[in-house]
């Protein structure tokens, strides 16, 4: 029978490092499949088709952002309630919040692939790659309710202090991702249809074990009729959580558009580059944002238990962490970009080549900054104060689109290198006094009610 745990007492330093390493290892497997995809298609298909696959990367970042960012919101109440000893009301949750997954996953996944075709050309998608890239895009947005699921469930068992369970069905699914990745491409010829097609089943296998698991060994989360009854009362707590997240990311992602499609317009070289980089900096960005879950969860759990002095001990415990990783990945990247590169291109395309060691050196310059990042919104998050979050995501879409419209036509691929790092600064510029003022605050407070969401 699997167990919950709690993190309201104890070292927060070996807490929150147990619990964030398996978390990091399910991330660095879920990059993987992104990874993996773009390795794929760029050894075996080419560089257009490469471009195809990274053409609607920050689109795809803005849709399955905000569902990633709502199923993240949905487990804080959750969290708040397992830290309260709650567990009655911690159950309605859970049910209601699969309910709502439903009917959100269902609506985004078909509006958005009636809008596909459209999205691509608002991004100036080059015409040499504009029909795979919209099949590649169909596809993720036809397979948004496997990844709402995958993400809402992962979201409920680590609330209960289970890091390590996600871990072992994202494992089994990224090595099905390979091998499905391998039989679509080259057996069945599907091209960059059938990288996105394997994407899709990997993660929806995932989810259904994530379902039958939880719902078979975690005895806190039986439930019997009368929980399993919708309650708006409890929707309005879930969603009035839930959706400034997701909006936090979805906002993150506007300006990542803009500056995507900037990138667009300087060619098939620069998207092919400006994939390559991105695929290898959000696997390399993986430990900070599982410090930065690890936070919230962390965070709600003592904030649900009336214990805002252990959320500072967290901030303090999981900033050295980062420092130590940010120094760490400096050297990796200073020393190894161009042969990370080359899992995606081959050695003679040195233009993709060096604009790839480009983006990279440059970003890892600001590691710590994004860093800082993710450990204050996660905090924030996980106290409940989703919408001064949110706030930080209009930060980072300001500073994005600034990049885009001013310094992409004056310098060309050199200012799309500082697209992201501009964002970070301008986003914890935010996020320094925005946390001052969450701590205040709850330091003077007492746990939130039954049902009730406490945010800004």
């Amino acid at each position: 029978m699997a167990t919950s745990k709690e993190m309201t007492s104890g070292r927060p330093f070996p807490l929150i490092f147990n619990f964030a390493l398996p978390l990091l290892l399910g991330n660095l497997l879920q990059q993987t499949y992104s990874l993996v995809d773009a390795a794929i298609v760029g050894q075996f298909l080419g560089i257009n088709d490469l471009a195809a696959v990274g053409a609607g990367t920050s689109v795809v970042f803005l849709i399955l952002g905000f569902c990633n960012g709502c199923c993240g919101g949905f487990g804080i109440p959750v969290a708040q309630k397992f830290g309260a000893r709650d567990y009655g009301t911690m159950r309605r949750l859970v049910s209601v919040s699969l309910q709502l997954a439903v009917v959100m996953s269902v609506v985004i996944a078909i509006v958005t692939s009636l809008f596909c075709a459209d999205i691509l050309k608002v991004m100036r998608t080059p015409e040499t790659i504009f029909r795979n890239a919209y099949y590649y895009l169909l596809v993720t947005f036809i397979g948004v309710p496997c990844t709402f699921f995958y993400n809402l469930l992962s979201s409920i068992i680590r609330a209960l202090g289970d890091s390590k369970t996600p871990f072992w069905f994202l494992l089994f699914s990224t090595v099905l991702n390979v091998l499905l990745d391998l039989f679509c491409i080259l057996v069945l010829d599907w091209g960059v249809t059938g990288a996105a097609i394997a994407t899709v089943i990997s993660q929806g296998v995932s989810a259904g074990l994530c379902y039958f698991y939880m719902m078979r060994k975690f005895e806190i989360l039986k439930t019997t009729v009368a929980e399993r009854k919708f309650q708006t009362s409890l929707a309005r707590t879930l969603l009035y959580i839930g959706v400034p997240m997701g909006l936090q990311f979805s906002i993150t992602a506007i300006g990542s558009i803009m500056l995507q499609s900037a990138n667009n317009a300087l060619g098939t070289a620069c998207v092919a580059a400006f994939t390559a980089a991105m695929r290898i900096k959000m696997f390399c960005m993986c430990p900070l944002e599982s410090l930065g879950i690890a936070m919230a969860t962390y965070s709600g759990q003592n904030y649900g238990a009336g214990k805002p002095e252990r959320i500072w001990a967290g901030i303090k415990a999981s900033g050295w962490m980062m420092l130590v990783y940010c120094a760490f990945v400096f050297v990796v990247l200073l020393l190894g970009a161009k042969t990370f590169a080359l899992l995606f291109v081959e050695a003679s395309e040195l233009e993709i080549l060096k604009d790839t060691e480009l983006f990279l050196h440059i970003s890892v310059i600001f590691f710590p900054v994004l860093g800082l990042l993710c450990i204050l919104r996660y905090t924030i998050q996980g106290a409940g104060y989703t919408n001064l979050a949110m706030l930080s995501g209009v930060s980072e879409m300001i500073a994005r689109t600034l990049v885009s419209l001013f310094a992409v036509p004056a310098w060309g691929y050199f200012a799309v290198c500082f697209g992201d790092p501009t964002a970070w600064v301008f986003a914890d510029l935010f996020l320094i006094p925005a946390f001052i003022y969450v701590y205040g605050k709850i330091k003077r407070i007492v746990p939130p009610s039954v049902g009730v969401a406490t945010v800004a």
